[in-house]
């Protein structure tokens, strides 16, 4: 097999694929490998393209007549990523001893089991808290507040908020699987956004007014979009019942949230402002990772379970629609919504 016949095989293959031959020079790279490696140059050196030891001492060893090899590069710069890299030996008849080296790579795999480990660990502790509280409280209404009618009225009070607390998370996370598992299918039924706004705002009027919030609308008579109502509602709900909570002042000063529907080409926008403290910028690109909070003992005195932006995301990518936000402290913040039009 001579040197073109070897190009023409790894360029064939999909996964970045070098040939290197004696003194580790590079006889071939598949269009992969170009694209990972942008400098590499026929004939380069090996030890000029990738400085990993690891690799290195791999086809090192491989050229000296060894056993394939398995090993990992790990790439920090201009962005994170990590590689399983098999060097195997390359026999063809008169041709001086060469490797193959195979570059799989294992950023994406890493980043999802990294994020499940996480999510585990974020759900077992909010469950843990609440369930930890009732049954302190189980054990003291079973032994020194037996009898004691208003300590019982007291704890059973509290008891049933860590319950619900509870079982608000076990749904976000119910619902954030279900939407998950049905990603790829897109919704296609006609809903009247406007509808779906206006019975959330009846729902939540009464939070609102607890927390002196005016809630303040400003839609045409229907707006239809494609898409699945129910979480939709969602949505809604989470946006403006965020905006309620987190929007509110702390002095208990009148505020209020501009609730906003529109059409934008073909796109429907959906609007919700709060006049708050707003959120600090740094903030920003994680607020829809699940559990993260910028303030977790206000969140949770407030009956947040860290999911509800997670939902909204998923729901709108579903969707196929788009979610910005934009906020600055002292200024508020807008979370705005673009479904896409249902078609006539």
């Amino acid at each position: 097999m001579d040197t073109l016949q070897i190009r023409g095989f790894v360029e064939a293959l999909r996964e970045p694929v070098l040939v290197v031959g004696p003194e580790r020079r590079i006889l071939a790279a598949n269009a992969p490998a170009r694209s990972l490696f942008p400098t590499i140059r026929g004939d380069d050196a090996l030890p000029l393209v990738m400085r990993s030891p690891d690799v290195l001492d791999a086809v090192g060893s491989v050229l000296a007549g060894g056993a394939p090899v398995t090993t990992t590069w790990h790439e920090r710069v201009p962005v994170e990523r990590v590689f399983e890299v098999y060097v195997a030996p390359l026999d063809a008849p008169g041709r001086p001893p060469s490797a193959v080296v195979t570059l799989r790579d294992l950023t994406d795999a890493r980043r999802v089991e990294r994020m499940r480990v996480d999510f585990i660990a974020n759900a077992s502790h909010e469950l843990r808290t609440p369930l930890a509280s009732l049954l302190g409280f189980i054990e003291t209404l079973q032994g020194p507040a037996r009898n004691d009618a208003a300590a019982r009225e007291r704890f059973l009070s509290i008891m049933r908020e860590q319950g619900r607390r509870m079982a608000r998370l076990i749904d976000d996370l119910l619902s954030l699987s279900h939407i998950e598992q049905h990603q790829h299918l897109r919704p296609s039924a006609p809903v009247d956004l406007v509808e779906i706004t206006r019975n959330c705002i009846d729902a939540l009027s009464p939070m609102a007014q607890e927390n002196h919030v005016e809630l303040r609308l400003d839609a045409p008579e229907a707006l239809t979009v494609a898409g699945d109502r129910d979480e939709l509602v969602r949505v809604a709900e989470n946006l403006i019942e965020n905006a309620i909570k987190y929007g509110a002042n702390d002095d208990r000063a009148p505020t209020h949230v501009d609730i906003s529907l529109g059409v934008c080409g073909s796109q429907a926008r959906f609007s919700v402002r709060d006049h708050g403290p707003g959120i600090a910028r740094e903030h920003l690109p994680r607020l829809t990772e699940r559990f993260y909070r910028v303030d977790a003992g206000q969140s949770r005195a407030k009956g947040g379970t860290g999911l509800g932006l997670a939902l909204v995301k998923h729901i709108v990518a579903r969707h196929r629609g788009r979610l910005r936000i934009e906020s600055e402290p002292g200024a508020g913040a807008r979370f705005e919504v673009e479904l896409p039009l249902s078609s006539p």
